[in-house]
């Protein structure tokens, strides 16, 4: 195993050997979780279209509060990473225990704002809905909701396993998770004929199996960063403000992100449930899209991290040229390899001709745009993220959904008459102002300046 807390004895941080030994479980990671998400909403199918709608609803939700956690938890590794590079072994294993433990307990909290919450939830964020995706919506949401803490737990340990470069054992977890949601799944749609339960069973078991597997996992004394082993904890506050100074700029900027999806959402659910359906599907298929970018923005954050913690802006530099272009190369190769899938994939949901026809829309415009687009708005500024610099991306990032993407989804998708599909144009709008400021950024060199520990 390599000593992360020993100086290479060659020049570089992380040679062609140590890259690929941290990215390909990281690919593995992704393509395991979105696979298994693409199998979740082909079973929930097979339900109906309105146990999509409302799953899909219901997702969205999560998936804020997914944001939330993994802002932390980003925090958490860049302090971590930083502290790596830095050759300060005590105080990285300080800055991972803090983060477990503030990630858990912001989890608990979550999980209990969101029962309180849940009638503003169904009835006013979500809009008007059909009674049946309503049902289905409350029903998922009661039982999902207990998995929080769960996910608050898995993101946190996984982040600082990514830290570390092990991502072998996140990949075993992802797996073992995936394995278990499936099963658990068929089981509950197929033989028990549960409906929605069916499925949000499984999915809570899932993640509460991961989540605790990651822990007892970390708390290995042979790992090479693991955390404090007590039941008893009184939180180091200047840790926990080092860990915020990158996670709360972070996690209101992914916030931003998805509540502006969530407001997309009400305008999208005037449309019918075709278009919450297509814009569901769609939006499942496109994260496995999306997984040489989301690969390379992860491993920007820990290679970076470290450059930065050792001082080395040279190669912070160096390995962001080599990730960017391995995530535009992995991008074009990737969504070429989905498109010639694509109406597998579509046949196996078995949804009616007119969902079907706007998702292939929806999807393939996503494929070309993400090609060019996407990296620079996503993968780029995880290099800015990992050396402290977080404000000018929360800045960019809020104004552009706000002023960008929200504006011209409304005038398209209302005004202009183009329904869902509108929606997603204005996101691609939103993509191309961010890579553009994000870009201009970096080149300027002022994220050089910014200091975490």
């Amino acid at each position: 195993m390599r000593d992360i807390f020993k100086k290479p004895h060659n020049h570089l941080l992380f040679d062609n050997k140590a890259l690929f030994i941290l990215i390909l479980p990281m690919i593995a990671e992704l393509i395991l979780n979105f696979s298994v998400g693409l199998a979740d909403s082909i079973m929930v199918a097979s339900v109906g279209e309105s146990a999509v709608s409302g799953v899909s609803l219901v997702d969205n939700i999560f998936a804020l509060i997914l944001m939330l956690f993994s802002a932390m938890s980003n925090g958490g590794a860049v302090v971590a990473g930083q502290y790596i590079g830095s050759r300060n072994p005590k105080a990285a294993q300080k800055s991972a225990t803090e983060l477990v433990w503030s990630n858990i307990s912001l989890g608990v909290i979550v999980m209990l704002v969101i029962y309180l919450i849940q009638g503003f939830i169904l009835n006013v964020v979500f809009g008007s809905i059909t009674p049946e995706v309503y049902a289905n919506a409350k029903t998922y949401l009661n039982i999902v909701n207990l998995s929080v803490p769960f996910m608050a737990m898995y993101n946190s340990t996984a982040a600082i396993f990514r830290a570390t470069g092990n991502t072998k054992l996140i990949t075993l977890d992802a797996l073992l998770m995936g394995i278990l949601n499936i099963i658990g799944n068929a089981i509950g749609v197929f033989v028990l004929h549960a409906g929605i339960s069916g499925v949000a069973v499984p999915t809570l078991l899932s993640r509460a199996f991961g989540g605790i597997l990651m822990l007892v996992l970390l708390l290995r004394p042979t790992n090479p960063l693991t955390i404090d082993r007590s039941w008893k904890h009184r939180f180091d506050w200047r840790m926990v403000k080092r860990i915020l100074t990158i996670g709360i700029p972070s996690g209101f900027e992914n916030s931003m992100f998805q509540i502006g999806k969530i407001i997309l959402l009400s305008v999208i659910s005037t449309f019918g449930t075709i278009a919450i359906t297509s814009n569901a599907v769609a939006g499942s298929i496109v994260q496995i899209q999306i997984i040489p970018g989301n690969v390379m923005s992860m491993a920007m954050m820990t290679v970076v991290a470290q450059a930065v913690g050792a001082g080395d802006y040279p190669q912070a530099k160096y390995y962001t040229r080599k990730l960017m272009s391995f995530a535009y190369l992995g991008m074009a190769v990737w969504c070429a390899i989905m498109y010639l899938l694509l109406p597998g994939i579509l046949y196996i949901y078995g949804l009616s001709a007119e969902t079907t026809q706007l998702t292939r829309l929806i999807v393939c415009s996503h494929m070309l745009v993400s090609i060019f687009i996407w990296p620079g708005a996503f993968a780029l500024p995880a290099t800015l993220r990992a050396a402290g610099d977080v404000r000018y991306p929360m800045t960019v990032s809020v104004l552009s959904m706000f002023l960008v993407r929200i504006v011209f989804s409304y005038i398209l998708a209302v005004k202009f008459n183009m329904g869902v599909y509108g929606t997603w144009i204005g996101m691609f709008a939103d993509w191309t102002v961010r890579a553009a400021f994000f870009l201009l950024r970096y080149l300027k060199g002022k994220w050089m300046s910014f200091r975490v520990i």
